[in-house]
């Protein structure tokens, strides 16, 4: 299974047609950019390409009064001053007598890809559409927005599909009311938006913006205002906007457009990867088609480039997650667990406010700035060129032939070793590695990391002999850091020790799950015992390990799983497709042999970009682990700066 690209030309038919500052941003350049780049990239080629349909009245109707439907179909006979004045009794939109057609387009291109990723046709996709939806409701359009793609496609997938369970992911840089709206009392259908808020002041100014709207009725908690792994959805549709992306007049934000290829990838590991993406906002058009380049790049697999820069969070970001923390906690176990404590808002005249954005920082001063930042722009736009995609993506060297039947036809079964004489240098100091087989295995690991360091290939995974497998996880630290890696992460699972020897200089990061207790014993070297539930499995990964891993900003990530690891497929298959992540795809995984005969196999698919599987029933942590993990939180929270909460901040504004 690939991914879908839903597009149709007419698409940019309606155009502004008279003088209106605020509305001409919303342009049809936006989609024609977007999809030259793709072109000009090879991205378009590599996707399923659908041509957008019409969606039926019947169709609209899922969300929309049939009296705001007939108002909108009456657009294509009106006059240029006749649509003026109708588009001026509603918010930031204007009508042109081509907006029905577009707008059908939109919401049909939105089921067609769900239509699509559900009868397993694709994996995933991205319909690229205009106008937007997530701002329209049930009888008003708003914001540029005409009829609600999104909130149709999720009716739609309930209806058509039965599905249960599904999350709306909205990053758009402007909180999408139209969308919490329509699901604001319904529990099958989890909304999570995170957006510029400062308590009322930056558009749509709705006081139910803030975080402590959590839907109402049957939905209370499903309106997120900032996922969680416990709602478990089936399918995961996401309104795209751009415009938080560095360089758009509307946000006035700075994220750079390798920021959506992570967002999409950390989607991935939700729903089998089902994860459809809607366009909405976006109006730089160089940082549109750069930022809708990435987020295709990751649907189709391929690694996430590194993010650059110091990895702090912002003071006001971390006020923002505070408080969504204390307004959803009644409605989550997960949250209840972690003894949220409540958190007081800042001033409403505070010059900073508290911008509900998620790692980005608001630019005040934007316009004035503006020229000066050209420089700076294009600098970030020109990143993605500078961080090609290795020709392999993904390679194994597997001690049973036979299972390479089981790997997608492009992962590489890789035959190659290294030299003789470097490997038996390199294994000499280790008694373990004296043995023929211990040594050809190492031989193999060490050919593997060359290619990964080389840029030759993204990712690979080496099965180690189970008697050798901490000299082996000893010589690929040591010869990853002498051959190129600045900072290398070791994520080692199960009987391994940390070698003697090892210095903290900054350069290495060990991590070890399946240690006998929590701790630190020091920056730079941590022990967690393994959770015993999914639900502790999970915030070990994300509150402990992700943070951890983005902090450190490594360049390349061995994640070895030795003598009784302890974990099962899906959970070794969930840390690999998350360390992707920071460190630019670039993972060498090391098996014991003893464990499952699949194991080396799922974790090539999900190196390759295929979803991981599912980790089973929910089951809630523990509180030993609860507790073991806040205490180890604690204390390298000075160090690594993506564990801090609110407290630690620095209160509002900060950062």
């Amino acid at each position: 299974m690939g991914t879908a690209l839903v597009y149709h030309e007419d698409m940019t038919a309606a155009r502004l047609l008279w003088d209106d500052p605020e509305c001409e941003i919303e342009c049809p350049e936006r989609l024609t950019t977007a999809l030259e780049r793709l072109q000009q990239r090879g991205l378009e080629q590599r996707c399923l390409q659908l041509a957008a349909r019409e969606a039926s009245e019947a169709e609209l109707g899922l969300v929309h009064s049939p009296e705001y439907v007939a108002l909108v179909r009456g657009t294509q006979a009106l006059g240029t001053g006749e649509l003026q004045t109708l588009s001026g009794q509603y918010d930031a939109v204007y009508f042109h007598p081509s907006t029905f057609h577009c707008a059908r387009l939109a919401v049909g291109a939105a089921l067609q890809l769900v239509d699509a990723v559900l009868a397993g046709a694709v994996r995933n996709g991205l319909a690229l559409v205009r106008p937007p939806g997530h701002h329209s409701q049930r009888a008003a359009a708003n914001g540029f927005c005409v009829f609600n793609n999104v909130a149709i496609a999720a009716r739609h997938a309930q209806r058509q599909h039965g599905l249960h369970r599904i999350l709306i992911v909205d990053w758009d840089v402007h909180h999408g009311q139209g969308i919490q709206y329509i699901f604001e009392d319904d529990p099958s259908v989890l909304y999570f938006s995170w957006h510029r808020y400062e308590h009322g002041r930056f558009w749509p100014y709705l006081r139910e913006s803030d975080a402590d709207a959590v839907g109402q009725g049957p939905g209370l908690g499903f309106t997120v205002n900032l996922p969680w792994n416990q709602f478990n959805p089936e399918l995961v549709l996401v309104s795209a906007g751009f415009d938080s992306a560095i360089g758009d007049p509307e946000g006035q934000m700075q994220a750079t457009p390798e920021c959506f290829a992570h967002l999409t990838q950390l989607l991935q590991v939700l729903a089998g990867g089902r994860v459809c993406a809607v366009l909405e906002g976006g109006y730089h058009l160089e940082s549109l088609s750069q930022s809708v380049c990435m987020m295709v790049q990751a649907l189709l697999g391929d690694p996430a480039p590194p993010l650059l820069g110091p990895m702090v969070p912002h003071g006001s970001a971390l006020e923002s997650i505070q408080s969504v923390r204390v307004a959803q906690a009644p409605h989550w176990m997960s949250l209840q667990q972690q003894g949220v404590a409540p958190v007081l808002s800042p001033s409403p005249y505070s010059p900073e406010g508290r911008p509900s954005s998620l790692l980005l920082t608001r630019r005040p001063e934007f316009k004035a700035a503006a020229t000066q930042d050209v420089a700076a722009l294009s600098s970030l736009l020109d990143q993605p060129r500078l961080n090609p995609t290795p020709p392999v993506r993904t390679a194994v060297a597997l001690a049973a032939p036979d299972a390479a039947l089981a790997l997608p036809s492009d992962v590489l079964c890789e035959e190659g070793s290294a030299p003789q004489e470097e490997t038996q240098a390199w294994a000499r100091p280790h008694e373990a590695l004296a043995q023929d087989r211990a040594l050809t295995a190492l031989g193999k690991v060490l050919y593997l990391l060359d290619r990964i360091l080389d840029g030759q290939v993204s990712s690979g995974i080496a099965v180690t002999p189970a008697c050798a497998a901490a000299a082996t996880l000893d010589v690929a630290i040591r010869c990853g850091l002498s051959h190129g890696a600045q900072r290398l992460l070791c994520l080692a699972v199960g009987q391994l020790d940390r070698p003697p020897d090892l210095t903290d200089d900054g350069r290495n990061l060990w991590l070890n799950i399946g240690g006998k207790e929590a701790a630190a014993l020091s920056m730079f070297h941590v022990s967690v015992p393994l959770p015993g539930t999914t639900g502790g499995f999970l915030s070990c990964v994300l509150a402990l390990v992700l943070p951890l891993a983005y902090s450190f900003q490594p360049d390349l990530v061995l994640v070895a799983l030795g003598p009784a690891h302890g974990l099962r497929d899906p959970q070794a298959a969930l840390l690999a497709a998350l360390l992707r992540g920071p460190a630019g795809g670039r993972v060498l995984a090391l098996v014991d042999e003893e464990s499952t005969p699949q194991l080396a196999v799922v974790l090539a698919r999900v190196l390759h970009g295929e979803a991981a599987p599912s980790l089973g029933p929910f089951s809630m942590a523990s509180p030993e682990d609860v507790q073991a993990l806040m205490q180890l939180r604690g204390q390298l929270e000075p160090r690594w700066k993506m564990l801090q909460v609110a407290s630690e901040a620095g209160g509002p504004g900060s950062g």
